[in-house]
């Protein structure tokens, strides 16, 4: 029968072959004794179990003392270094404990892999994220440089140009100044230092009045927004009406901006989801590749970066959404088709 060494406890293992050993010598003493100086067989073999005893003792003494004892206090110090803060120090240590510290450490290797790898994921977002914000900032900084030293060349004697490039002046300091409100928002909002102020409001009416604020907008476009049915009865939700009005301007915005250049069409929908209400905001444009779908509202992220800023906004609009959306603790998705349209969808408590 094979003799299973990896389910075997290293100590006992350790100790088996020591006293193997010392045996082995013993009998050889015994023996060589026997035959070169022609003692007494009964009293060498007592001799030699008083030698094998005292070995064993010496040994297990050796063992559990300087060495075993060494791997308790390992094991102790990995396993505080685990255990939560304020938590408990009792450990009971058993007859495994090399087993467990294997284990131990190689489920400690496996966690510290896996939060270098976060580490490094998250550098890598904060140096994407810093090239973003950097050149979303330059832009608007380089045209007011422009604009103003074209002003200064003589620009500002003229009236045909200097109104109109004070006014483009104008329009790259508000650019700016959103991006920064947008970026305090969000850090906000991440912080928990951006308080809710929670109400009881009729979501449908909410709406109609966005739909009717974002109509000249829509028209521009030739975009409808309508909604999905008749919704002759309120809709009741208990949140922060003014967060989710900045939610759902965006949404509808978004779905403006990126709908059918012709005859496009944003629909607004709401269903009882027994004790939430699902909202969504569905599109007919140009819908958003699957490949982007996981980073659509880290900020600044932009699936066609040119024609985002054709169309305008920070970049910032879908990160802020999100995070009103967590802040009420609830959820927020999307589902896109390429060429034919987008849905964003999220939840409400029900009033």
């Amino acid at each position: 029968m094979a003799l299973n060494l990896r389910n075997t406890d290293p100590k006992n293992l350790a100790l088996t072959n020591a006293l193997f050993v010392t045996l082995f010598f013993s009998i050889v003493y015994v023996i060589f004794s026997y035959i070169f100086f022609s003692f007494k067989l009964l009293p060498l073999i007592l001799i030699d179990i008083l030698l094998y005893t005292f070995s064993y003792f010496v040994y297990r003494y050796t063992l559990e003392n300087f060495i075993y004892d060494k791997i308790k206090l390992i094991y102790k110090t990995i396993h505080k270094l685990k255990m939560p803060q304020g938590a408990g120090k009792h450990l009971e240590i058993k007859a495994d404990t090399l087993d467990k510290v294997n284990l131990e450490v190689q489920k400690w290797g496996e966690v510290q892999q896996k939060e270098i790898q976060h580490l490094k994921e998250m550098a890598r977002y904060r140096r994407e994220f810093l090239g973003n914000i950097s050149h979303e900032l330059k832009t608007p900084i380089f045209n007011i440089q422009g604009y103003v030293l074209t002003l200064l060349d003589g620009g500002l004697e003229d009236p045909n140009i200097n109104k109109k490039y004070l006014l483009k002046t104008e329009k790259s300091i508000n650019r700016m100044i959103a991006i920064v409100e947008d970026l305090e928002e969000i850090s906000q909002l991440e912080s928990g230092e951006l308080q809710l102020n929670y109400s009881r409001f009729d979501l449908v009416q909410l709406c109609g009045e966005i739909v009717e604020f974002l109509e000249i907008k829509a028209k521009k476009k030739s975009n409808r927004v309508y909604f999905a049915q008749n919704y002759e009865k309120p809709i009741w939700v208990m949140a922060d009406k003014k967060r989710i009005r900045q939610v759902m301007i965006n949404l509808i915005d978004n779905a403006i901006k990126y709908g059918k250049d012709d005859d496009g069409k944003t629909k607004v929908s709401f269903f009882d989801m027994d004790e939430n209400i699902l909202v969504e905001v569905t599109d007919d444009g140009i819908g958003i590749p699957s490949e982007s779908i996981p980073r659509l509202f880290e900020r600044f992220y932009r699936t066609d970066k040119g024609r985002s800023r054709e169309q305008g906004g920070t970049g910032l609009g879908l990160a802020i959404v999100k995070h009103i959306i967590e802040a009420h603790k609830q959820t927020i998705n999307v589902r896109s088709t390429v060429g034919v349209g987008t849905t964003f969808a999220f939840t409400l408590k029900k009033a």
